[in-house]
């Protein structure tokens, strides 16, 4: 059933990419520079005063435009709303890459009304790219429309995916890559789960998939994928979680829903 589009949404998402570039501008003036690094989760679970300035300017701008929709962001800003919309921040997507200077960091931000996240923007500030949608509206990149590949073949199928911080959750994923690797074409770890994302939506990727996620790592990029054209659920049908969230081109997404089933991917 085809999702019609809200012109409210069309604002949030072009808003969501202005919050996200507040914090992209930041980034790239940053890259390189001295850093403030602690661990949260675990030792490689790292978090910079980077994470913190970044989310403080995406909740700043975001106040001053929406001063009445709630906010949950990575790092600990929150609050309660009344407009019906609420704002998931992720500053800095990919923080290890950050901290090392290496591609694939991001910084995600995504609308939910309802919900269900209706508009969103991921910006990798490294790459110049701004990816963006709204529900119903198709997905772009720097403001043109994007799309899954439209014919892969799953025995060659290009797949991403990311790993847990928690070690003994790590040594489960290289079992199921195990099982995955020798029946498609490769796999790439670019160490993001929003960059991940949005190169299935413009097809740099086949798919994707990761266990463990928290909902910012997600909430932009899933919407964009499923704008983009992309099956995007968990597991076995549902929608997609912190427990399991995968993203495919069509036409190798029963195919490879199918490995990751046999492999129990989602068991921990």
């Amino acid at each position: 059933m085809a999702v019609v589009a809200n012109p409210a949404w069309d604002h949030l998402e072009k808003l969501a990419a202005e919050a996200a570039d507040v914090a992209a501008a930041l980034l790239r003036a940053q890259v390189g520079a001295p850093l403030q690094i602690s661990a949260k989760s675990s030792r490689t679970d790292l978090v910079t005063d980077m994470d913190v300035a970044c989310e403080a300017a995406i909740v700043e701008f975001l106040s001053a435009h929406r001063p009445d929709d709630a906010i949950v962001g990575e790092e600990g800003s929150g609050r309660d709303g009344t407009s019906g919309v609420r704002w998931i921040i992720d500053p800095i997507d990919g923080t290890v890459n950050f901290v090392y200077g290496h591609p694939g960091f991001a910084v995600s931000v995504a609308a939910e009304e309802g919900g269900r996240v209706v508009a969103g923007a991921v910006i990798d500030p490294m790459l110049g790219e701004t990816f963006t949608a709204h529900r119903g509206g198709g997905a772009r990149r720097n403001g043109n429309p994007i799309g899954v590949r439209p014919d892969g073949d799953p025995a060659l199928a290009l797949v991403a995916t990311g790993f847990s911080y928690d070690h003994s959750r790590r040594r489960r994923q290289a079992e199921v890559l195990g099982e995955l690797l020798p029946l498609i074409g490769d796999i790439r770890r670019v160490g993001g789960a929003a960059v991940d994302l949005c190169s299935v939506a413009c097809g740099r990727v086949d798919a994707f998939f990761e266990v463990g996620l928290n909902s910012w790592d997600y909430a932009a990029g899933a919407l964009i994928c499923q704008e983009a054209g992309a099956t995007v659920q968990d597991l076995h049908g549902g929608p997609p979680s912190c427990d399991f969230v995968f993203a495919a081109a069509p036409s190798v997404a029963e195919a490879l829903l199918a490995i990751l089933q046999g492999a129990e991917a989602d068991r921990i």
